[in-house]
């Protein structure tokens, strides 16, 4: 092996080294991947981050919101893409990560706080979530939601 060699060695080992991918988060569980995917998902709505919700998104995406429509991605995006609710806080908790070989089932609760019409108000959602491990990638191929009424 030539100096020159060596070297290029180094440069394509240092390039492969520093590239970073939205879901290349070496050392995490897939649970914990999977998990982040959905709270970027959530901050990246609220701020009309249209590309950041087109990369987790399969093309095959298929969603059925909480007042029984359906959608697919075109529809979430242009969802994403038209969003302007003030929202004073978005929460998300209880999740559940269940690894099915390359299938995930995440569920998990979302918790919505703003104002409506001079008020406060409280909403809270739970969601599930299915996705398919692709070309390494966890991409969301279906989501459903339903509101959480209150007693």
């Amino acid at each position: 092996m030539t100096w020159r060699d060596a070297l290029l060695a180094i440069v394509v080992l240092a390039a492969g080294s520093t590239t970073a991918f939205p879901q290349d988060q070496r050392g995490l569980s897939d649970q914990q991947i999977l998990t982040q995917i959905e709270r970027d998902w959530d901050a990246a709505f609220l701020r009309n981050d249209v590309a950041f919700v087109e990369s987790v998104l399969a093309d095959d995406f298929i969603a059925t919101y909480d007042d029984g429509s359906r959608g697919d991605k075109a529809k979430e995006l242009k969802l994403v893409a038209e969003f302007n609710q003030i929202i004073e806080s978005s929460t998300l908790d209880d999740f559940s990560v269940r690894i099915y070989g390359e299938t995930a089932v995440v569920s998990f609760s979302r918790h919505l706080v703003g104002p409506s019409q001079g008020r406060r108000l409280e909403m809270s959602f739970r969601y599930t979530d299915v996705f398919v491990l692709r070309q390494g990638r966890w991409l969301c191929v279906s989501s459903h939601g339903t509101k959480v009424t209150t007693k």
